[in-house]
């Protein structure tokens, strides 16, 4: 019996979820591990532009890791070293960009949002009715598993 407790309570793998900012309702849940890629495509609002933020799963930690940019523009770095890969800007820095609990997304019909994690897409705008979302890991114990 004791032994059931337990294996209740040990984590048994971790997930990204895709949560509702205000009714905390669950739109996307897709497991991740340490090292997973986890990807943010949208519009720039302004420049019309592809934007794409890379970011690696460190337990329950989102690390940006990487950018790619069309033009300059509101919120994009200006003053950091770029290499131009065909036409594309990518900052890929040796350090991380920042580092996230959780990431606060507004999903945006002209900027159409889409998360990408491993090679699964997921259109953000559909999923989520254009409703603001965070996005974070959460750890899952064999009790969150069966419920």
């Amino acid at each position: 019996m004791i032994l059931a407790g337990v294996a209740a309570v040990v984590p048994t793998g971790t997930v990204l979820v895709v949560e509702d900012l205000d009714t905390g309702e669950h739109y996307i849940e897709q497991p991740v591990e340490n090292g997973s890629t986890v990807g943010l495509e949208y519009m720039h609002s302004v420049e019309k532009s592809r934007v794409y933020d890379e970011y690696r799963v460190e337990g329950q930690t989102l690390v940006n890791t990487r950018m790619e940019f069309e033009s300059y523009g509101w919120g994009l770095p200006a003053r950091v070293n770029v290499t131009n890969v065909n036409g594309t800007l990518v900052y890929d820095p040796p350090e991380p960009i920042t580092e996230l609990e959780t990431l606060s997304v507004s999903p945006g019909r002209i900027a159409n949002h889409t998360l990408i994690v491993e090679d699964q897409q997921y259109d953000l705008v559909a999923e989520t009715n254009a409703n603001d979302v965070r996005i974070h890991i959460e750890r899952r114990t064999m009790t969150d598993i069966l419920l």
